[in-house]
């Protein structure tokens, strides 16, 4: 499957507004989204793709429909609902939702549908994926935890042991092996292993008491920063990190900057690993309104502004100027390709 990888910016994309015929057609065309279990209002992954709906709604005039999975049982009702409603694209959101969507678009080719997080193999006609390098940005955290860290012990674990989880531990412990590459350091990652596929999972994305709990356990370890891969989880760590001081434990946040949707804790936060699921939610509404939609995938990179690393805000003091150019470099390495992020 070779993805169809997005040329121009997807911030571009993402604030672009067609007059005309486009304007016509939003008037009555609908996006309507399926969440993933945690809720709309997640402080991440189904809030941000949201987000790109509201943004379309404001940008492009279209009509957003919401409707809320609390259990994986959800999925195929909450797609079927939509279906007969007539909705013109139906959204869904998580790799967990692949196989129902998948079901739902073999039965109804004519409906179009995009599903974040997931791309199929053959590509399905009726379906655009969006999916995310993520990689590539956390790539970039794991070499700014490694050059931030005083114990020389970092940390991370997930949700559920899925590639789009995953995606971003391998790119978080290869960033710290650049870093030890390049500074002959030995910066130490805890909680997943590249090789052996194996590491630490809460097996769930709403505990907040499994987040501080595989936190507290990775802090006694000797790790002073952690990246959760776990949606509403890390919220737990990240009001152990608060607990604590950050001088003890710093977090480092997914998907959306976390500094705007956990502002109380802000400070806790040296950065977030953005997966900018609103720019492509928008982009695939854009394709669904136009008249040369097709299947296929739509890819976030580094490139097109598709996944980044937030601003280190309360915490930017604690980023030297030295390691900010580096990072600068880096990405700039991974987006010319002469920096892997694949081992």
């Amino acid at each position: 499957m070779k993805p169809r990888a997005i040329t121009a910016s997807l911030a571009g994309l993402a604030t672009a507004i067609m007059f005309g015929v486009m304007s016509s057609q939003a008037a009555a065309f609908s996006a309507c989204q399926v969440t993933d279990t945690g809720g709309v209002d997640d402080k991440g992954f189904n809030q941000t793709a949201w987000k790109g709906v509201q943004d379309a709604q404001a940008s492009l005039g279209v009509e957003g429909k919401l409707l809320e999975s609390s259990a994986e049982t959800d999925y195929e009702p909450n797609i079927n609902s939509f279906i007969s409603e007539g909705c013109d694209l139906i959204l869904t959101v998580g790799f967990l939702l692949g196989d129902a969507t998948k079901v739902a678009a073999d039965a109804n080719p004519d409906q179009k549908f995009s599903i974040v997080d997931f791309a199929y193999d053959p590509p399905a006609p009726n379906i655009l994926g969006q999916v995310f390098a993520t990689d590539e940005a956390a790539f970039l955290a794991g070499y700014l935890a490694a050059g931030v860290s005083k114990s020389g012990i970092v940390g991370t674990f997930g949700g559920i042991n899925i590639p789009p989880v995953t995606i971003f531990m391998d790119g978080f412990v290869r960033g710290v092996d650049y870093y030890n590459a390049q500074k002959g350091a030995s910066v130490q990652v805890l909680g997943w292993d590249v090789d052996s596929r194996e590491g630490l999972f809460t097996n769930n994305f709403d505990s907040l008491d499994d987040g501080r709990a595989f936190a507290q356990n990775l802090y006694d370890e000797g790790a002073d920063i952690v990246m959760p891969v776990a949606g509403p989880v890390g919220l737990g760590s990240a009001a152990l990190a608060d607990e604590l001081g950050t001088d003890q434990l710093k977090i480092i946040g997914v998907d959306a900057d976390q500094v705007g949707t956990d502002p109380e804790r802000r400070h806790v936060y040296l950065t977030s690993v953005l997966k900018k699921m609103d720019a492509t939610v928008v982009a695939a509404i854009e394709s669904a309104m136009g008249d040369s939609w097709e299947g296929g995938v739509i890819v976030g990179t580094l490139e097109n502004g598709g996944v980044g690393l937030a601003p280190f805000h309360d915490l930017d003091s604690e980023v030297s100027a030295e390691l900010k150019a580096e990072l600068d470099a880096i990405s700039k390495g991974i987006i010319d390709g002469s920096i892997s992020v694949k081992g």
